[in-house]
């Protein structure tokens, strides 16, 4: 029961908790973001989060069902904390042999965060030759209703935050899904029919993630675009009950739940793990659960889409937010189809949202020339210190599970998102290439179609 100690709201970065010191306090939902970092301040474990950890056992005894697990990057850097592990101990291949054990089948978003970087960074690259460079062509001109400065849109806790208290920033805010709904999309269309031969129907679909935000993000009415595609495509009758694209949202310590009640230890699995078609992923799709880990990897892409070679160092330590609430940064781009003239790309990354999210929405507001592109994360640190990640009460531990994440990107044979060989044979196969129509139906979101009021009438 809450004491009053009023924790929790020197964490919240929207003001939603109303209460004075020794008086009951109270979380205003139509204020609040889902992002739980008062969840994980509060010293007393008086604020919950929703659990769908009964659903998904459930699920998962139930023969009718194909349930596919869908782990977030900064998962793998936390787990090992709910079974006796250290702060930021990888377990990458005895996670995946764990689920596979308790009945999942794994669709990594480690890979749908390299799909996203090819949708958003292509996305990013229209606005660029738009508004920068002066195009005008049938490829660039709907440009023109979405204006920079580019802002990222994987984050739920920030879209939320943006549509409640920033509405005017909507046509700024990147189309592309976040990794866990587009995997959604992609595992009840691409997937289901071209990887598991499935019945979309059949398929649940159970993000594990490092986001009390996501939970809230599944839930929203918009996102049921796999069951909108198979219906208009005959795929499965006319009449089939809606379903969404994500069935079930897990956190990290949600997941723990279920492997504890299944007699599962994750740190008893073995150590090594064939990698399936659906669990290949890049160094830049791990990032993504880090600060600035989105605008490197977006930056990596966007860089040889623009320059028309690679970056010959991938690491864009410029950007990566660290210690820093506010990060900014200038990339020389050559631009090929410009004779290799250089082009300066000026970049903001936001580490948390309570720390500097209003300062840069009001630069922003006198001065929209200032950056170009501007990456936010909700959570200090970002994913790594999601409000669902393992709590330790009096320490926080973002820096050594980041610590791990940029490892095996520093390690990884591949380093940039449109190498990934999965993705890239999705485009050939099914999409034929990013932003593609079939891409913009399944992969984007209309954001004024659930924006807020007086954001539709501006």
């Amino acid at each position: 029961n809450c004491v009053g100690c009023d924790t929790c709201r020197k964490f919240c970065p929207v003001d939603a908790i109303s209460g004075g010191l020794g008086a009951i306090h109270k979380i205003r939902d139509d204020a609040c973001v889902s992002c739980g970092q008062c969840l994980s301040a509060c010293p007393f474990g008086a604020i919950e989060q929703m659990s769908f950890v009964d659903d998904v056992i459930a699920a998962l005894k139930d023969p009718k069902k194909f349930v596919v697990a869908h782990p977030s990057p900064a998962v793998r850097v936390a787990l090992a904390e709910e079974f006796g592990g250290k702060p930021g101990d990888l377990c990458t291949d005895q996670m995946l042999n764990a689920l596979e054990k308790a009945g999942f089948t794994v669709y990594d978003v480690n890979q749908t965060a390299d799909q996203t970087i090819l949708e958003e960074g292509t996305e990013f690259i229209k606005k660029v030759r738009y508004w920068c460079l002066g195009e005008r062509s049938p490829e660039v001109n709907m440009m023109a209703h979405h204006p920079l400065p580019h802002f990222t849109s994987c984050c739920p806790g920030w879209v939320r935050n943006m549509e409640i208290n920033f509405a005017s920033a909507i046509p700024h805010v990147s189309t592309t899904k976040s990794p866990i709904q587009m995997g959604g999309a992609l595992g009840k269309t691409w997937a289901a029919k071209h990887v598991w031969n499935k019945d979309p129907r059949d398929v649940c679909i159970v993000s594990i993630t490092p986001c009390t935000a996501k939970i809230f993000e599944a839930s929203r009415p918009e996102f049921i675009d796999a069951w909108k595609w198979n219906v208009e495509h005959n795929v499965i009758p006319k009449d089939s009950p809606v379903f969404p694209d994500i069935d079930y949202s897990l956190t990290t310590r949600d997941i723990a739940e279920v492997f504890r009640r299944l007699g599962i230890d994750p740190l008893k699995m073995p150590t090594t793990h064939e990698v399936k078609p659906t669990e290949k992923y890049t160094g830049a799709g791990t990032i993504f659960g880090c600060s600035g880990g989105v605008m490197e990897a977006a930056l990596r892409t966007a860089y040889a889409l623009l320059a028309g070679e690679e970056l010959k160092n991938p690491d864009i330590i410029s950007v990566r937010g660290l210690n820093n609430s506010l990060v900014e940064a200038t990339v020389p781009i050559p631009l090929k189809a410009q004779g290799g003239k250089i082009f300066e790309l000026r970049v903001a990354v936001v580490n948390g949202a309570l720390q500097d999210l209003k300062n840069v929405m009001k630069i922003i507001n006198e001065d929209k020339d200032r950056w170009h592109f501007i990456e936010v994360m909700n959570c200090p640190g970002g994913c790594v210190n999601g409000g669902g990640q393992p709590i330790h009460e009096g320490r926080e531990c973002a820096a050594e599970r980041e610590l791990i994440l940029r490892d095996i990107d520093t390690n990884s044979k591949l380093r940039f998102s449109h190498e990934n060989p999965s993705v890239v044979e999705c485009y050939e196969k099914y999409f034929g290439e990013p932003n593609s129509e079939k891409a913009e139906q399944l992969l984007h979101s209309d954001h004024f179609a659930w924006g807020m009021p007086a954001a539709r009438q501006q």
